[in-house]
């Protein structure tokens, strides 16, 4: 075991060697007396819950509704982009993203984060253009 080197500067006393403090995946106290207390009753909140949420409790259905049909997650795209080797060719690729849009094929939150995406790779290809000429300069006699 590797020895401290602000060991002096630490506040409070450190563990007493063997003892790493709390094991990996134990519970709080407090987290397992709950458990304890809702493990029988599962069933029968989870039928109050229903039961409220058809007679009209909003925040009951919200609940009702999250456990059926969970948040829905990105869905893999559907579209084919072009390769990007220049500067030139994002016009074409910003093109493809918004006739994309339009057929319904990506949906605004996919298409913004292709945007970015995008204008990440535009500032790469400026940088990397500019190095090149960069080099050339000092290389000319």
């Amino acid at each position: 075991m590797a020895t401290r080197n602000n060991a002096e500067n630490t506040r409070g006393r450190p563990f007493p060697k063997g003892n790493a403090g709390r094991p990996p995946g134990s519970l709080n106290k407090a987290t397992v007396a709950c458990q304890t207390l809702l493990d029988g009753e599962a069933a029968a909140l989870t039928r109050k819950a229903v039961e409220m949420s058809l007679a009209g409790n909003i925040p009951a259905l919200r609940l009702c509704l999250e456990r059926i049909c969970p948040p829905r997650k990105e869905r893999p795209l559907t579209i084919e982009l072009p390769a990007i080797e220049g500067i030139a060719e994002l016009p074409h690729l910003t093109s493809v993203i918004l006739a994309a849009v339009g057929a319904g094929e990506l949906e605004l939150g996919q298409a913004a984060s292709l945007a970015s995406l995008v204008a990440n790779h535009a500032k790469v290809l400026e940088l990397a253009e500019l190095e090149q000429r960069i080099r050339v300069l000092e290389e000319k006699p």
